[in-house]
Formats: structure tokens, sequence, C-alpha cells
């Protein structure tokens, strides 16, 4: 059975009310230890075990910082955050300067924030300053060498689960993953995707309003909100004989050709859909308020930009649009 999933106020899964067999915060098992030890705040008096010890297992980074550092507040959550992502193929040890400092004399510490790389009990790499998330996240990989995270393989389970058309298992797994990493868009958009496919619309939108607009304007959850929304204009659309019927009376009658596309989306029919829009916005381009031109926007993000249909649909517009 299927692990039930609730949506917290804040956008993000609360733990899942059952074991569904997989849990990205037993990753660090594999790697070496429970998820519950991949961020430590270390000492004098546990180095060895936490760094010298566990990098003989997996990659240690250590982070020399102070409560007074101002660079250290931003490094010191960025790179914790990092970490966490990486569900146990690299652990983070934190050393207060203040309180370690015969350790940080050892190390040779002379300015913080100070971030050494160990492996095999020796240092391995390092830098000195504060870096941008896109530096961290290539240190990391070149400590780890690319390794295939556990939060990554959650996820191609999760969405082996949605496209084999089992929702509830796959928004389960979604679950358990943003219990973990609430930022993830991967999980996000996954887990609006599998309330949308499971006809639970109102769980999606209490999703999708608890998101920061970061999380939203991301393209993944970008184009999970517009297949939901799609749905919910095919759920209320009508027949598609019905419209087609109309516009055998009446070629012109852009609102039957818009309810057409509608409709033949929400049966499945993307190309044929798109083709109708076309054609509305090649007959009338401000109908409506560019409603043809703007559904249309709407059905290539939800399909993605790199589908055929997208790309042969968008080719189509433009020629319309720039001729």
């Amino acid at each position: 059975m299927a692990a039930e999933y609730i949506i917290n106020p804040q956008g993000a899964p609360a733990e899942p009310s059952q074991e569904t067999g997989t849990d990205p915060g037993n990753a660090g098992a594999a790697a070496g230890g429970g998820g519950a030890d991949l961020v430590k705040n270390g000492s004098v008096a546990t180095f060895m075990a936490d760094v010298i010890e566990t990098s003989t297992q997996v990659p240690v980074i250590v982070d020399f910082w102070a409560p007074w550092c101002g660079p250290c507040k931003q490094l010191g959550p960025a790179i914790e955050k990092l970490v966490r992502q990486a569900g146990g193929v690299v652990r983070l040890v934190k050393i207060n300067v203040d309180e370690n400092q015969e350790l940080a004399q050892q190390m040779r510490v002379q300015s913080i924030p100070a971030v050494y790389a160990f492996k095999n009990g020796q240092p391995v790499d390092g830098f000195v300053g504060a870096l941008p998330e896109s530096q961290l996240r290539a240190f990391i990989e070149k400590l780890t060498g690319n390794a295939e995270q556990p939060l990554d393989k959650a996820l191609d389970q999760a969405d082996a689960a949605l496209a084999g058309g089992d929702a509830a298992a796959a928004a389960a797994l979604y679950s358990e993953i943003l219990a973990h990493d609430t930022t993830n868009p991967r999980a996000v958009a996954g887990l609006i995707r599998s309330c949308t496919a499971a006809g639970e619309a109102a769980k999606a939108e209490e999703l999708i309003d608890g998101l920061t607009p970061e999380l939203r304007s991301s393209s993944e959850v970008a184009a999970a909100i517009s297949a939901m929304e799609l749905a919910e204009e095919s759920t209320a659309s009508g027949d598609v004989a019905e419209f087609r019927q109309k516009l055998a009376g009446d070629e012109n009658d852009h609102q039957a050709r818009f309810d057409l596309a509608v409709a033949l989306y929400g049966a499945g029919d993307a190309e044929n859909a798109i083709a109708e829009l076309v054609e509305l916005v090649r007959r009338d381009r401000q109908w409506n308020d560019d409603a043809a031109r703007k559904q249309l926007v709407k059905i290539f993000e939800a399909l993605g930009h790199a589908d055929p249909l997208t790309v042969a649909g968008r080719q189509r517009l433009s020629t319309i649009l720039f001729s």
C-alpha cells in the first residue's frame, strides 16, 4: 500500500505516514553512516573520529568558521544545504575557531571561512572565503567524483513510478524527498504532477500556494503548474465531437476552436490541440486578449521545451507571428 502524504502550510510535504521502502534520509548509511550525521559540529576531541577516520569511508568537508564572521554566515548555510542534498556521499564538519584555536593553528588557518576537504585521512583540497553556490557544487562534485547521489536515485524511482501510472507511490516518494530537501524543484514538480494525475487538484493547489517565488519560477515547477492548470481546464471542457460540429457550421467560431483545443489536450491529443490553437492565432491573433497564444505557451511549458511537439509548434507559431 502506498504511503499517505501530507502537505504542510509552508508547501513542503511532511513525512509519509508509512514506509515505502525508499528513504533518501537513510542514504548516508550506504556511505558509512546515518543521515542525521551528514553535518556535525566538531572539536579537537572529535576531529580524529569525525574527520580523519570517517574520511577513509566517505569524503569529509571541514568548515572553519566563527559567529562574528560575515562571510561565514553566507558560506555555512549554502555548503550545509548542498551536503544535505548530496544525501550521504559527503559529510560536513563545522569547526568554531574561537572554541578550537589549537586545531585552527594546527591546520594553519589564517583567515575564515576556511574549508578543507579530506579523503583517506588526508586533506586533498580546500579554499578560503565565501564562494557562490555553483562553485560550491563543483567543489563537492570534484571531491565525490560525480558519484550518483542517493537523492538522485530516489528521484529517478519516483519519476519512474509516475511515468508508470502509479501516482500514489510517486507522490509518497516525492514527499519523502521533500521532507529532507524542501527546496528540490524536481521533487516539487513531481509532487504537483502526481497530485494532478491522481485527480487531487486541491492538494496540488495547496502545495503551489506555499511555494517561494524562486521555486515557482523554476522551469520544472512552472511546467508542472502549467500541466495542472491544463488538466483542470480539460476536466471542465466539453466533448471533442461537440466542438468539431460547431466548427463545421462556422469555421470562424473562435471560441469553439479554442474549446476544441482544450478538449483535445485533455483527451491526450496534444498535437492536434496545438494545431487548432496555431490556426486560431493565424485567423485572429488578438482574439480574447491573445488567449490562443497564451494557451500555446502553457502547453509548450507543460510538455517541455525539448519536446518535438513544442519545437514544431513554436516554429509554426513564429512563422505566423513574424510573417
